[in-house]
């Protein structure tokens, strides 16, 4: 029992590792370009440089991160074109995962998508207040109101790769753009009422303009290279 036990403690702390190194790359706690030394990494995440290399090893596979050969590991930069690259994917899976999810979605479905919008709005609403406190919230509730949307698409494979796909366009999203204000709000309720009216093809052109028009609002920042 003691033997079987151990793999299962060594997998929890290399997916600890990895899900809170994910979560600072995506925050943008780990900034664009930064070099990443393992003897601070294991002081600061609390893991074994094994367990740490390992973790590195899968974020560079999800490109969040550069392996320079020698040299260590790198936070993967910001760029128009890797930008413009993640947002024709991000379109591609959640239009095409939109389709199945709007022809197979139950009630059940309907009124998760009501309820996901409902607390994305609240935070809309907030933020056109000025409360810059909801941006945070604004950003979760967001992404929570596109994986609802696509929910019942019928396929766990494609929501993964939805999701992987989302988190990098996130990161941008996290570090150069903020609330796009009454854009924004319109184009979450037409795409709520799209799903209440099962009208595909409609949310397919509002979701180009809402992530065309947010990857044009990041690039405005002159914050991307």
């Amino acid at each position: 029992m003691i033997a079987a036990d151990v793999p299962a403690t060594v997998e929890s702390a290399g997916e600890r590792a990895y899900r809170r190194i994910r979560a600072d790359l995506i925050a943008g706690v780990l900034p664009p370009g930064e070099r990443l030394r393992l003897d601070a990494l294991r002081a600061r995440y609390g893991a074994s440089i094994s367990t740490l290399r390992e973790a590195l090893s899968r974020l560079t596979a999800e490109r969040l991160i550069l392996a320079e050969g020698q040299r260590g590991f790198e936070v993967a930069p910001l760029s128009a074109r890797d930008l413009r690259e993640i947002a024709a994917l991000r379109l591609l899976l959640e239009g095409h995962a939109l389709e199945h999810a709007f022809r197979a979605g139950d009630v059940e479905w309907e009124a998760r998508v009501v309820a996901a919008h409902h607390k994305l709005s609240q935070m809309e609403e907030r933020l056109r207040a000025g409360d810059a406190a909801a941006l945070q919230p604004w950003r979760r509730f967001d992404s929570q109101f596109h994986q609802t949307l696509i929910s019942a698409c019928g396929s766990r494979t494609l929501m993964a790769t939805h999701a992987a796909v989302f988190d990098r366009y996130l990161r941008y999203q996290n570090m150069t753009l903020g609330f796009r204000g009454a854009i924004a709000v319109a184009e979450h309720q037409a795409l709520r009422d799209c799903a209440l009216r099962r009208d595909a093809p409609r949310a397919r052109d509002v979701l180009t303009r809402h992530i065309l028009g947010g990857v044009d609002a990041a690039l405005a920042t002159g914050a991307i290279g």
